[in-house]
């Protein structure tokens, strides 16, 4: 059944209190705050039909109701406006979110942690498994006598410096020998190619006419490649929610810092999630503990490929078109800046 377009527009001023105020919402309060041109009376009738629709609950301590699962999610996909981000928030994005490349992971932190301070939720950012990323380039600098930095660096802009130690005498014109042999051999294959030995396989004989030095940098070169496969998930802000009525109670507030300490888990739900903004919605989360909670994620990309993920996490009561509108800026910056990083470093 199709709601009115009075039931609508009562039910998004519903919507649109409780949010604000996180107080059950009576039928003389929606008529004195909005200009529904109903009386009261007209407007107690309607909720109680909405009610009877499964789109407004009833608490029984309360005489007003509050939104369902359902009415969030009518809401969401038809009733809810993205405001235009202040220039004030603009800015801050803007300059608080400076890529560095040779900074990946640091950055994608940063950005977790400005979603949460913006926001005043908990947050995550991730950066998927990357078994489908292709190698760009390997270099090899020296340090000390004993010590050289590997750096491998991928198309989609992901770079890694590992340090290692080597007991094997090295100038840098070696070093330089070697990496370049290693780009050449590496170029354009992706992870998982290298590290199922279809490559190295092909440059046995060159490794060992590299000798020693070869001989001791690769096993650190594989060993950074099966940890570049790991997805780095990093969450911010989880003190948030004491400062969110629905989470006063101890047992609420335990129940969802045991949710995000269950990384593993929560990291593989997150990856199953589709590409672009998504919102689930209380009961349309998959982990039961996610019941009472919406999650909201989006993905940035480089050159079309989706880099990685970023979230927020809190009660079904919260400012979704706000929040969208800021995700949906954060992930465009993104998704920019490390383009033009990655142009950057091909003009270099």
């Amino acid at each position: 059944m199709e709601l009115t377009e009075r039931q609508l527009r009562i039910l998004q001023a519903i919507i649109t209190d409780y949010v604000k105020n996180a107080e059950p919402v009576g039928s003389r309060s929606i008529a004195k705050k909005y200009e529904l041109g109903v009386s009261p009376a007209t407007i107690r009738n309607e909720m109680a039909d909405l009610e009877d629709l499964g789109y407004l609950t009833h608490p029984h301590t309360s005489a007003g109701r509050v939104p369902s699962d359902k009415a969030y999610r009518l809401y969401v996909n038809s009733l809810m406006s993205k405001p235009e981000l202040s220039e004030q928030a603009k800015k801050a994005i803007n300059e608080r979110m400076q890529v560095d490349l040779s900074e990946f992971d640091e950055t994608i932190r940063h950005a977790a942690s400005l979603l949460s301070e913006i926001t005043k939720l908990a947050s995550f950012a991730m950066t998927p498994a990357t078994n489908l990323d292709t190698l760009k380039f390997i270099r090899l600098l020296p340090v000390d006598e004993s010590t050289i930095v590997l750096m491998i660096v991928s198309d989609s802009g992901n770079v890694t410096n590992t340090s290692l130690h080597t007991d094997a005498p090295y100038t840098p014109e070696s070093l330089e020998i070697i990496s370049k042999s290693m780009t050449y051999r590496y170029n354009g294959h992706t992870l998982d190619e290298v590290l199922r030995h279809t490559i190295i396989d092909d440059c046995s004989s060159d490794i060992e006419t590299m000798g020693a030095l070869a001989g001791s940098v690769m096993p650190n070169f594989m060993k950074t490649l099966e940890d570049m496969l790991n997805v780095n998930l990093y969450l911010e802000g989880l003190t948030n929610i004491f400062n969110i009525p629905e989470y006063n109670s101890m047992d609420r507030a335990r129940s969802f810092l045991e949710l995000v300490d269950r990384k593993e888990q929560f990291t593989r739900d997150m990856l199953e999630r589709g590409d672009g903004l998504i919102v689930t919605i209380g009961e349309e989360n998959t982990d039961t503990a996610m019941k009472d909670c919406s999650l909201i994620t989006a993905t940035y990309h480089v050159d079309g490929k989706l880099i990685g993920k970023i979230g927020v996490i809190g009660p079904t009561r919260m400012d979704y078109g706000g929040i969208t509108s800021i995700m949906e800026y954060l992930t465009n910056n993104l998704s920019r800046s490390f383009m033009l990083g990655s142009g950057n470093r091909k003009d270099k």
